[in-house]
């Protein structure tokens, strides 16, 4: 997946880490955090953590050489319907973390309204856009 989104959508350099996006009840299990629910940094995308070792094969997309990983934790009263989409993840895959990017193409700035999104949507090579409750594919 890394791989993917370097070559199709941010047209960056592979070396470059990606984030992870985590269930806050399973973020013990995947990174060195004892009490996540009680870590402010995270919440955010503002810690680092050591990725347990038997999970680095799991999350590779997201796990640092070196085996660290930069995590954000969601909650669900927090934002329910990200939690949704990562909670439905872990119910197809058994992983209950996604990568996390910001949406923007390399050199441009964070999309902040539709029309950047469609703009960035439009210049790479995202299969689908979600916008709200609308979704939109490219011609094949």
């Amino acid at each position: 997946m890394k791989e993917i989104v370097n070559t199709k959508i941010k047209f960056r350099e592979p070396f470059r880490p990606f984030a992870a996006v985590v269930l806050e009840e399973a973020a013990s299990d995947y990174f060195a955090i004892e009490d996540p629910q009680k870590e402010y940094m995270p919440r955010f995308m503002l810690m680092v953590a050591p990725v347990h070792e038997d999970k680095w094969d799991v999350i590779p997309a997201t796990t640092h050489v070196g085996g660290s990983g930069r995590l954000q934790t969601i909650r669900k009263e927090w934002n329910p319907r990200y939690h949704g989409i990562v909670e439905a993840f872990c119910q197809a895959t058994g992983v209950p973390v996604v990568l996390n990017t910001s949406f923007n193409l390399r050199g441009e700035p964070i999309v902040n309204s539709p029309a950047n999104a469609y703009n960035t949507f439009s210049n790479s090579d995202i299969d689908l856009l979600v916008l709200d409750k609308y979704l939109i594919r490219k011609r094949t």
